[in-house]
């Protein structure tokens, strides 16, 4: 999708008070805010508002020393936030290591039903030593996670297409709920060279088929090398940013030339959407940018592996076009939610749309929509059902 001049579309992540460790000093709502429905409803609307395209809901621990306590799963945001919205696209970041892909694979279609299809996937693949003990299995890191997420993220697939669409006919005549010709096993194990403990998936799912048919994925770059959606490209600098994402543009075509096809065949590999990693520290409230970061920082450092933005919005509106130039699109990790959220809204969001850098907000309109991928068929559509 990348290396043209079409507009590209925006991501905001709403995990917490935002991206710096100390955001909630600066938060406009007491701390136990954010383990209530209010917060979640309030931060949603917000970013819909104002124009965003998706919210993204980090999830994982808290950090050893992190300022903030705790945290609301991420499924569980999205899902609440998906009946109170219209047009924003949600997606929660779900753990592929130590979670059960069937039961990950049948959350997330129903967040698709409960978002309208306006639900999508971001893939995290965990290397937390303390996350395996809570589950009481083994570490698995290096080479395994990658691993771990492919098998993940094939099992979902799989059992996605296990429901052909019509699958649930309703006959009240016959007494027959659903047509049983249109589900069917998927008979997944993992492979022999399996780093983690090996499972199988008999299926079908048993949940009907998501309106999207398919949830786009989103993942790390160099996580699922062939076989997401939309790959997240981070780099140290705003400058080396753009030569990044340029960099991985370039690949993504590359492989897009060669024909490879992912996933149930609905789309190729190098059309995946390259999305742009951004920390933003604005000017605000009368302070500069600067000066705002460093009196954060006096409480908790921050340490990101992101690019940072620290400037005017006008500065960052004019960074934003020149990388919307190589990039499908951009996710912005707001320093704090409350206050750079709003500058986003009043004097980004709007300048770059009246440049013609953004896509317009479909109401109604799904995530494969605005990724510009069609509805997939089941994969299994038409080979009869399975016994």
């Amino acid at each position: 999708m990348s290396g043209n001049t079409q507009s590209g579309f925006l991501a905001l992540e709403l995990d917490g008070d935002g991206a710096h460790p100390a955001a909630w000093r600066k938060a406009r709502h007491a701390p136990d805010g954010l383990l209530n429905g209010a917060r979640i409803r309030s931060t949603v609307l917000a970013a819909e508002s104002a124009g965003f395209h998706i919210a993204t809901f980090a999830d994982g621990p808290v950090s050893s020393g992190c300022d903030v306590a705790g945290r609301l799963n991420a499924l569980q945001r999205a899902a609440f936030a998906g009946p109170v919205t219209s047009s924003i696209v949600l997606v929660p970041e779900v753990d592929t290591v130590y979670t059960e892909p069937f039961h990950v694979s049948t959350q997330l279609a129903s967040l698709d039903y409960v978002s309208g299809g306006r639900a999508g996937w971001l893939l995290a693949a965990s290397g937390s030593a303390e996350e395996a003990a809570a589950v009481g299995r083994s570490f698995a890191e290096g080479a395994a996670l990658a691993q771990e997420a492919a098998a993940s993220v094939e099992v979902s697939r799989r059992l996605w297409d296990s429901w052909e669409d019509g699958a649930v006919i309703r006959d009240v005549a016959t007494g027959r709920y659903l047509d049983v010709d249109k589900l069917h096993y998927v008979d997944f194990e993992t492979p022999a060279d399996f780093a983690g403990p090996g499972y199988s998936v008999k299926g079908p799912s048993i949940i009907p088929r998501p309106l999207q048919g398919q949830l786009p994925v989103v993942a790390q770059a160099g996580l699922l090398p062939s076989d997401a959606d939309v790959v997240l490209v981070s780099a140290p600098t705003p400058s080396l940013l753009v030569a990044e994402v340029a960099e991985v543009a370039e690949v993504r075509r590359a492989i897009a030339g060669r024909g490879a096809v992912v996933g149930g065949g609905a789309t190729l590999a190098g059309s995946a959407a390259v999305v742009a990693e951004l920390d933003v520290v604005l000017d605000a409230r009368g302070q500069s940018a600067s000066g705002r970061l460093a009196e954060l920082d006096a409480f908790t450092p921050w340490s990101s592996s992101r690019a940072r933005f620290v400037g005017t919005a006008a500065e960052l509106v004019d960074f934003l076009a020149e990388l919307l130039v190589v990039a499908d699109g951009v996710r912005l990790h707001p320093a704090v939610l409350d206050v750079e959220l709003e500058e986003l809204a009043q004097l980004v969001l709007p300048e770059l749309r009246r440049r013609g850098a953004l896509k317009p907000v479909a109401q109604g309109g799904t995530f494969r929509e605005l990724l510009g991928l069609e509805r997939p068929l089941s994969r299994y559509a038409g080979v009869g059902a399975e016994n």
